[in-house]
């Protein structure tokens, strides 16, 4: 029988001799964890991987090296030029128009599956959008609230910070809060320059998103770009599962 650890705190738990094949670890803090003589035949990883040593070797830089290799459009998403960071959202927003046309493609139940429980292609959108109301939005233009339909992760008290927990927009819904957020950065970009990307700033106090810690716009901007990369990639990945692709 499956055990299920839902929301349940472990930090400093020993798993001794335990057999954990098969086991899913979904957004799981493993922060320094330790793990001797583990077998990982198979394993698959997708996350931060920070300071991750294994066998003794760092390989967050062989890691991180590799993806480059692989796409190296990821060096213009870490850019502090203004002109390349405007063409990295304008690949970011081509890559995304061409899986978005692909998806629409599809019976709309695709748009709606959760494939192994990740979001969905139309939660993922919303998401999407959340991250670039709350870094670019509220941490850099000010705004003061969100769209409802707009979707943030576990961490949030979605709540409190106005979005509608229990929203289930329809596809043209999603699309258009979706693509008003992509214009919202991409006419900032249009004509931000180095020393606005330098400027540090910070949301209004009665925004539960973004952290109210100062960060400059630069760094503001490159959380979203990583994240725009990061969940077309998931999102590819699951496309791969839908019914309608077999």
């Amino acid at each position: 029988m499956t055990r299920r650890f839902d929301g349940d705190d472990l930090p400093g738990a020993v798993f001794d001799k335990t057999d954990l094949s098969g086991a899913r670890f979904v957004e799981a803090d493993l922060s320094g964890a330790h793990m001797r003589g583990v077998v990982l035949d198979g394993a698959v990883i997708d996350g931060s991987i920070e300071g991750l040593v294994v066998n003794g070797v760092d390989v967050e830089t062989l890691i991180e090296t590799e993806l480059d290799r692989r796409h190296p459009e990821r060096l213009l998403l870490r850019s502090a030029d203004p002109d390349e960071l405007r063409e990295a959202w304008r690949q970011v927003e081509a890559t995304w128009a061409a899986t978005t046309d692909e998806a629409l493609a599809r019976p709309e139940a695709d748009l709606r599956l959760q494939v192994d429980g990740e979001w969905s292609f139309l939660e993922t959108l919303r998401h999407l959008a959340f991250a670039s109301d709350s870094w670019i939005g509220a941490g850099v233009l000010g705004r003061l609230s969100f769209d409802p339909i707009e979707m943030a992760g576990w961490w949030l008290d979605s709540a409190g910070a106005g979005l509608d927990v229990d929203a289930d927009p329809g596809v043209d819904d999603v699309l258009q809060v979706r693509a008003s957020r992509q214009a919202m950065v991409r006419d900032w970009l249009a004509g931000v320059t180095v020393a606005e990307l330098e400027q540090t700033t910070q949301p209004d106090p009665s925004m539960l998103w973004p952290p109210q810690q100062p960060r400059t716009a630069l760094s503001r901007l490159h959380v979203v770009l990583n994240e725009e990369w990061w969940h077309h990639r998931f999102v590819r990945r699951d496309m791969a599962q839908w019914p309608s692709s077999a």
